[in-house]
């Protein structure tokens, strides 16, 4: 039997006992589902394909995409060779092999090889530039597909070198369209086991499936597979026959990763907000992924410092009480605690005065002449000091009427400046009328708005 022929058959064999994931990957555009905005007609990674003008660059979008299949695909119609490794499990050494088989097959065969790096953003500097060099004299077409944003995780020199191209995350439409094909193809799906999903079945799997094809269809195989035939041979697949194969549901999040920053920016804007049902939400995608309760305590201590101040003192109390809670009784039983610190963190009143003034005293420091201590605020710890006039004519406080009198606090350059500029909401208004009861200079002096 001729080689390619064995060859032909051994994969098409391997094919049948792939998982459903793999076995309906898509092998044109016309199968593929998603992504019109750079490879629908007309737009841009497609215009560069059809005209054969192909550069490298990197597919950036959320796992289960479609990064992979679109370089298989691309591969096919260029009729490059498609040269795969994964980040995850590869070296420099086997790049290097890649690259010398690369060079041999354009000088004896003149075919283009596509070298695919799946994961780049796990490769270490040294690694990525080991590989640049080929890319710049085009010995092979670089294609990167990463989950995490390439800005940070790829080195600039090949990141110049290389168009981004981001991927959306599939739309539940997408997702039911991938579903429905794999339950009715006979040759590559699962069309010959006569699965038929109930309508909550199918909607709660592609609300599970978190937009990834490949949960979805991993998920769809294993339920199909898992329900027996009725007595009209056909396999109904219902929503309690889902629920049981998936168990738990995997949540995407990397915490190194951008999607890491993105959720607890999105927490402390929702804080910031007062939307409590944002901010609880975005506290649980957080914890229930996995995260460090203490890097969100951490984060809640700030928020509280920052965007309610003087507002409500109270609120950094039940941030830091959150934290110790967290410590005493560890998780999950600590995840109350935390919400409980979010809620009030989102309902009080909100003011950055606090945040302000510091941002101007440390403005103050760095570009001001930082004049040194008035001598009458100075302490006289030695006979010495106190004959040259450390602490003469310094007024106490607390010997005057009211523990209060006028006396000047800041050095000579800065005497009258003003920092902190409470706003009328919470405490802060109470804060406010005493300072211009104490001192009335201050009024109108730097006013900024309320909050």
């Amino acid at each position: 039997m001729p080689e390619d022929l064995f060859d032909r058959r051994l994969k098409k064999d391997m094919e049948k006992e792939a998982p459903l994931a793999a076995r309906m990957r898509p092998r044109t555009f016309e199968e593929f589902v998603g992504q019109e905005h750079i490879v629908g007609k007309g737009h841009a990674l497609r215009q560069l394909i059809d005209s054969g003008q192909l550069p490298s660059f990197i597919l950036w979008g959320p796992p289960g995409s479609g990064k992979t299949t679109l370089a298989n695909i691309i591969a096919n119609i260029t009729s490059s060779h498609f040269s795969s490794v994964s980040a995850v499990s590869a070296g420099v050494a086997d790049l290097r092999r890649v690259v010398e088989e690369a060079r041999e097959r354009r000088k004896l065969q003149q075919q283009k090889t596509i070298l695919f790096i799946d994961e780049i953003h796990r490769f270490n500097k040294a690694q990525q530039d080991a590989i640049l060099p080929f890319v710049e004299d085009g010995t092979v077409i670089f294609i990167g597909a990463t989950t995490e944003n390439p800005s940070f995780e790829v080195i600039s020199p090949l990141l110049s070198r290389s168009r981004v191209f981001v991927l959306k995350p599939l739309t539940e439409e997408q997702i039911h369209a991938i579903i429905q094909r794999a339950l009715t193809d006979k040759e590559r799906g699962i069309g010959s086991f006569n699965g038929e999903l109930s309508a909550d079945a199918l909607k709660y799997l592609v609300s599970m499936s978190n937009s990834d094809a490949r949960i979805a269809l991993n998920i769809l195989e294993m339920a199909v597979l898992a329900t027996p035939l009725d007595k009209d041979g056909k396999r109904p697949v219902t929503l309690s026959g889902v629920e049981d194969v998936l168990q738990h549901r995997t949540l995407k999040y990397d915490q190194s990763g951008e999607q890491h920053y993105d959720i607890i920016s999105a927490l402390h804007k929702s804080l910031r907000g007062s939307d409590p049902d944002a901010a609880l939400y975005w506290l649980a995608r957080m914890l229930e992924a996995g995260e460090d309760p203490l890097f969100l305590a951490r984060r809640l201590v700030r928020a509280a410092s920052e965007d309610i101040g003087m507002a409500d003192p109270q609120a950094l109390v039940v941030a830091m009480a959150a934290q110790q809670a967290i410590h005493f009784l560890g998780m999950p039983e600590g995840n109350l605690a935390l919400a409980e610190a979010v809620v009030y963190l989102a309902t009080a009143p909100k003011s950055n005065s606090l945040y302000t003034a510091y941002l101007a005293v440390q403005k103050e420091i760095k570009y001001g002449e930082n004049p040194p201590v008035p001598l009458y605020l100075r302490n006289p710890e030695t006979t010495l000091m106190k004959n040259l006039g450390y602490g003469k004519d310094y007024k106490y406080p607390h010997s005057y009427p009211g523990h209060f009198v006028r006396e000047v606090y800041l050095p000579e350059p800065l005497r009258g400046k003003t920092f902190y500029h409470p706003g009328n909401l919470g405490y802060e208004k109470q804060i406010a009328e005493r300072l211009r009861i104490w001192w009335p200079e201050r009024a109108g002096k730097n006013d900024r708005k309320p909050g």
